[in-house]
């Protein structure tokens, strides 16, 4: 009887084999999964935190990639909202690829939608310093910034009720000895025609250009200007691009535009976050919480950390240091009685750390 069974599987498997083509066998297991990773920062006061980049390029400028793949790849890393924003005066692609300054962004639109990102129409004015680089946001048409003087272009843009952001301040191709705020910045910046800087661009941080927009209320802006493709450029896995998170009302870009005016915004950037106080201390108080265990150990006060947030938190008083892992619980021995800390990774400051008490 055995036997016989045996045979039976023996044969039932050849003419499955049989049954196979042999000319073209499917392995769709081999393909990656298509998945969105979900970034986990609340919202503050009753605001929506939106996650977002205002600086990237494509092959419609001195990028590699086209642009819904920069659709894609944000989808994939959790954005919310992205500005493609190609070079006016730079375009080494341009004998390969036609179209005029708004083509990148009317390739990427009908993406954007399909996967419910916000695309904003923006273009980069690509010039010598000063003023150096700045990007035009939420604009009706790139092209008019296409024009010989860098004030008509940052015209051309403000006309259009667009929001004047100056990128890499602290570029050294273009501030090889320093980082300077120059009397064009104060001009452009007297005649409201910068709105945001760049704190954090690519992999430079300029605490000195926080320092400016503090001192002068303007929006604090951390993007990547990713020319490469992301996931080559940064360690998404492990961590994230560079981003603006951005307080809005709701997640559209009239919101985005009303906030970014009003200047409510924060930069994020390796495992930082740059802004007002008001802000970073409101994200820590919905992102951590202590519970007091009631138990003591060698004279030590047993203290329950949570945090929920993707945002890991460095806490330091002099005496003692403690990390406050991101999405993880931990137990704090305290010593003493102190309960006032600076949190080193928020910066209210080139130099300055915000204060938090661990009630």
């Amino acid at each position: 009887m055995k036997k016989i069974v045996f045979i039976s599987i023996i044969i039932s498997l050849t003419l499955s084999n049989l049954a196979q083509d042999l000319n073209n066998v499917q392995l769709p297991h081999m393909r990656k999964q298509l998945v969105r990773k979900a970034i986990n920062i609340p919202d503050i006061l009753g605001y929506k935190t939106l996650k977002c980049d205002f600086h990237m390029h494509t092959v419609f400028s001195d990028g590699i990639v086209w642009p819904t793949f920069r659709v894609d790849e944000a989808w994939e890393e959790g954005l919310d909202a992205i500005a493609i924003t190609d070079h006016i005066e730079n375009q080494p692609s341009k004998k390969y690829v036609g179209g005029d300054h708004n083509a990148s962004y009317e390739i990427a639109l009908p993406r954007a939608n399909e996967k419910d990102i916000i695309l904003i129409r923006a273009g980069e004015i690509t010039r010598e310093m000063p003023p150096g680089h700045l990007n035009g946001l939420f604009l009706k048409d790139v092209n008019p910034l296409d024009t010989p003087h860098v004030k008509d272009a940052i015209k051309a843009a403000t006309d259009q009720g667009g929001f004047i952001l100056w990128n890499h301040p602290g570029w050294k191709a273009q501030q090889p000895d320093t980082c300077l705020w120059m009397e064009m910045h104060q001009e452009l910046f007297d005649a409201g025609m910068i709105h945001g800087i760049e704190v954090f661009n690519e992999k430079e941080w300029y605490p000195i250009a926080l320092d400016w927009c503090l001192d002068k209320e303007i929006a604090v802006i951390g993007n990547s200007d990713i020319h490469d493709v992301n996931a080559h450029y940064y360690d998404v896995e492990n961590g994230h691009r560079p981003m603006t998170l951005v307080f809005a009302t709701d997640r559209s870009e009239q919101a985005i535009k009303e906030a970014m005016f009003a200047k409510r915004t924060v930069a994020w950037f390796d495992d930082k976050l740059a802004g007002k106080e008001e802000f970073l201390k409101e994200i820590f108080r919905k992102s951590v919480s202590f519970k007091d265990t009631g138990k003591e150990r060698k004279g030590k006060k047993l203290i329950l950390a949570k945090n929920i947030s993707d945002i890991p938190f460095i806490l330091s008083n002099g005496d003692q240091g403690f990390t406050i892992p991101k999405q993880s619980e931990i137990i704090v021995h305290l010593k003493g009685k102190h309960s006032s800390y600076m949190v080193l990774n928020l910066y209210t400051g080139s130099d300055k750390n915000p204060t938090i008490n661990i009630k």
